[in-house]
């Protein structure tokens, strides 16, 4: 059957116009964009309260942040950080589980696995280009950046090959200007030092769409001799492309007590799972996730014996103080999410394991539906239900709809809204919940059961604005 006379004009005038006029093509896009990083790398106001003016860094450990160009338009800003230790270090790391890894992370793994963990010197890190997708090429920059690092120790060859970590982030699928780098490393360390200065020029050394440094430190305690100090000291960066699933976020940590190789490596998959691992910002894994973690025994009193055992108490507490403070770093990066406005809690409780509930809490913090919608100020808990009855691979009789509940508490003021109470909605104040929800910091609670007992996990993220399109559309012009 023939279109209707009228449509069929319609459709007649809009061909006649497409071909006599063809569309004209788009002008380019302004520079001047209201990103969350002023355009003088100035840092915003309401994020100087997370930078350090001071810290208390673990003994024997150096850090510098200098600044070589990796972009040709970054004139000024550090851009190669260097962390070393005065003695050789037991380190672990957890790495990325993208099937494009890039080629520090390659090479660091290999690093560790020839040296058992063992006689680790430095992590050398730059920014403004990841080294992932670079093929053979980029394996070779990689390899000859901690080669570089490796010749500076000016230190007699154990026969267990490079002895320096490396990390790089940025944009992917570009090579390495690595003359500029090679050429940057003996001015990095020559400008190592134990300063609270250096630690800070080395987390801003590697950030990138980041509008701030992320660095903490920390004094801590041992069972086994509680009147010695250690210390901890870590950073990290990351703002998008942040959905760790390890086993472009970067984190160092460094600590001065003795703690074995085989025991960092299970202390650092524990904490990992619980910090970095249970963050995310856009949903995306990035081809360079590291964390790394090493321990010189620099604080440790003569003859003390390291960590190694998970049955020692010194383990256990150790284990605990590293799980928080990666998940207080942990935290600065979706403080600092890619046009982000709020600080998201989705804690899952009362549920039957330990995965599920963090399998749940995964899938409502990484539902872009709930976190425009926490962005808007608008309380609305049926998308939050629809991405806990979405969760993938959950074992039968895991979400029970009668039984679940979910509420809306605001971190600061502990003011809260119960919006569904065991399958059942609740009469919901729209302007009290728009105004709950006018909080920075938001826990999303979601209960799986009305009887008490079970596992819990949290889960943080933040909101999608408008701004994260107009970074994420304009991040390589």
């Amino acid at each position: 059957m023939a279109p209707p006379r009228s449509l069929a004009s319609s459709l007649a005038r809009a061909t006649s116009r497409a071909t006599a006029s063809p569309r004209l093509p788009r002008p380019p896009l302004t520079p001047l964009r209201h990103y969350s990083a002023p355009p003088s790398n100035a840092i915003p106001a309401s994020k100087r309260k997370y930078v350090p003016s001071s810290g208390t860094y673990p003994r024997g450990f150096l850090a510098s942040g200098t600044h070589v160009g990796v972009k040709p338009g970054n004139t000024t800003q550090p851009d190669l950080a260097l962390i070393a230790s005065t003695v050789p270090c037991a380190a672990a790391a957890v790495f990325t589980q993208n099937s494009f890894q890039a080629a520090p992370v390659t090479v660091s793994r290999e690093v560790l696995e020839r040296r058992g963990g063992e006689g680790v010197r430095a992590v050398v890190v730059n920014s403004g280009c990841a080294n992932a997708v670079t093929g053979r090429g980029g394996m070779e920059d990689a390899v000859s950046m901690g080669k570089e690092v490796d010749r500076c120790f000016a230190e007699d060859d154990d026969g267990r090959g490079p002895s320096t970590l490396v990390m790089s982030t940025g944009v992917i699928g570009q090579r390495l200007p690595i003359r500029k780098i090679l050429s940057g490393i003996p001015p990095g360390h020559a400008a190592l030092s134990p300063s609270h200065v250096s630690w800070l020029a080395a987390a801003t050394a590697i950030c990138t769409t980041d509008t701030f440094p992320k660095l903490l430190s920390q004094p801590f305690t041992l069972p086994s001799h509680p009147d010695t100090t250690y210390h901890l000291a870590g950073m990290t960066k990351g703002a998008g492309m942040i959905h760790p699933n390890m086993a472009t976020l970067l984190g160092i940590v460094c600590t001065d007590a003795a703690v074995s190789a085989s025991a960092l490596g299970q202390l650092l998959a524990h904490a990992t799972a619980r910090s970095f691992n249970s963050i995310s910002v856009d949903g995306d894994t990035s081809t360079n996730d590291t964390v790394a973690l090493l321990a010189n025994s620099a604080g440790a009193p003569p003859a003390t014996a390291p960590i190694t055992s998970a049955a020692s108490p010194d383990y256990a507490a150790f284990q605990a103080t590293l799980t928080a403070f990666l998940q207080r770093l942990a935290h600065l990066v979706v403080r600092d999410g890619e046009g982000a406005t709020k600080f998201l809690s989705v804690r899952v409780a009362r549920a039957p394991t330990y995965a599920a509930a963090h399998a749940v809490a995964a899938s409502v913090a990484t539902s872009p539906l709930v976190k425009t919608a926490l962005y808007g100020r608008d309380a609305n808990w049926g998308r939050v239900l629809a991405a806990v009855g979405n969760t993938p691979a959950l074992p039968p009789g895991t979400v029970v709809p009668a039984q679940t509940s979910v509420r809306f508490v605001a971190l600061r003021t502990g003011a809260a809204i119960n919006l569904l109470t065991a399958g059942e909605p609740e009469a919901v104040d729209e302007a009290a919940a728009a105004k709950l929800l006018e909080e920075e910091d938001v826990e999303i609670l979601v209960t799986l059961r009305t009887e008490e007992g079970g596992e819990e996990a949290t889960y943080w993220t933040c909101d999608f604005s408008h701004e994260y399109v107009t970074i994420n559309g304009d991040y390589r012009t």
